[in-house]
């Protein structure tokens, strides 16, 4: 039983000694999380993200990231539902999440470029957090800049599918959707659809890198490896 006790005492003591050295090794990898797994976990992921989200439908299909009209555009659709102009409020919602899949295909590569800006601070970091430990660290680090690009993204995909056109012709056959606020700006349109693709975007990659750790002997491993090389 003393045995048993001594052979204990003795591990913990070794582990103690070694994890000095562990974080020396962890230190002087250069630039670690630029070039090893944690770029790749977390361009994966987000590359993995941007295309479901680029399906036709994809934002609107999935309540949880449904892009939904800004609060004066909503108010006035309320007072729409029950009239026979319902039917250009639930255009104008799926041309909205239309315009938010098209940004977030064309987004790709701003997201790319803020994963290859990690330090190896962000990548020790991300590996020993939670599961959605690299999609928490873009959205704090990167998420306004990302946001700013992304911007004109979705003002010109809102452009392109008639979003503008669509809320100028909803005010101008109805005066109660004018009452309610159906005169938002372009400006207004434009900043909280972005606001709502952010949202959906951060939210599958959160989804797709915990499916990515929970795959040890594939993304985890090559991940580790990069990092505890």
């Amino acid at each position: 039983m003393r045995h048993g006790k001594t052979s204990t005492k003795i591990i913990a003591s070794f582990a103690l000694a070694t994890a000095p050295l562990a974080m020396i090794g962890l230190a002087a990898t250069p630039a670690a999380a630029q070039s090893t797994g944690v770029k790749s976990l977390l361009g994966d992921a987000s590359d993995n993200a941007l295309d479901k989200l680029a399906q036709p439908g994809a934002f609107y299909a999935d309540k949880a990231v449904r892009v939904l009209l800004p609060g004066p555009l909503k108010k006035a659709t309320d007072i729409l539902r029950f009239t026979s102009k319902a039917g250009l409020t639930r255009d104008i919602t799926k041309t909205l999440n239309d315009a938010a899949g098209r940004a977030a295909l064309e987004a790709k590569p701003l997201f790319r470029s803020a994963i290859d800006n990690l330090t190896l601070q962000d990548g020790v970091g991300i590996v020993t957090g939670g599961n959605a430990a690299g999609s928490d660290y873009l959205r704090r680090t990167s998420g306004e800049e990302l946001a700013t690009k992304v911007r004109p993204l979705v003002e010109k995909a809102l452009t392109e599918l008639g979003a503008y056109q669509q809320v100028e012709k909803l005010g101008s056959v109805s005066s109660l959707a004018r009452l309610g606020g159906a005169n938002i700006s372009r400006e207004g349109l434009t900043d909280s659809v972005t606001d709502q693709t952010m949202d959906g975007i951060f939210t599958y990659i959160g989804k797709e890198e915990a499916k990515f750790r929970s795959e040890p002997l594939d993304k985890g491993k090559k991940l580790l490896k990069g990092i505890f090389k």
